[in-house]
């Protein structure tokens, strides 16, 4: 079983700041706190077939990840599909970034989640633990970019 989450929220900054400061994966920790550390391969800013490499802490257990740059269009969207192997993969990923009238940008980020082996067991129940939490990681985002860009 496979299944997506997603998460909706406007940032008050404008769009073109706001989408650099996401396509630099190497911010996520600063809105997702289970991302313990992250890095840029290679070290030139992020493009088609950059890849972000993490280790996370989920559930108690800390795993590496693997995400490659699947697409890149600035500053409206960004895709990516993890290619670690792992029980429970992001197979699909992205942000899309809209222009509001005031200035701001209203964002969306969103990930297929799909179980390997044991982890089709437990897809489910880390679907359901991200789409609850998805509302909060909208937030997460929001509160970073403000802080972070002026």
């Amino acid at each position: 079983m496979a299944g997506q989450f997603e998460a909706r929220v406007e940032v008050d900054r404008h769009i073109d700041k706001v989408f650099g400061y996401l396509a630099d994966g190497r911010n996520d920790p600063r809105f997702s706190p289970r991302v313990l550390r992250i890095d840029r391969f290679p070290e030139s800013p992020t493009a088609v077939g950059t890849v972000f490499r993490s280790t996370v802490k989920d559930a108690g257990m800390k795993t590496s990840r693997e995400f490659r740059v699947t697409a890149f269009d600035p500053p409206r969207s960004m895709r990516w599909t993890e290619v670690s192997k792992n029980l429970v993969t992001a197979s699909e990923g992205g942000y899309d970034l809209e222009p509001l009238p005031d200035g701001g940008t209203r964002v969306r980020i969103h990930n297929v989640l799909e179980g390997h082996g044991l982890g089709k067991l437990l897809v489910g129940l880390a679907l359901a633990a991200a789409r609850k939490d998805a509302p909060a990681f909208g937030k997460r985002i929001k509160a970073a970019v403000e802080a972070d860009v002026s």
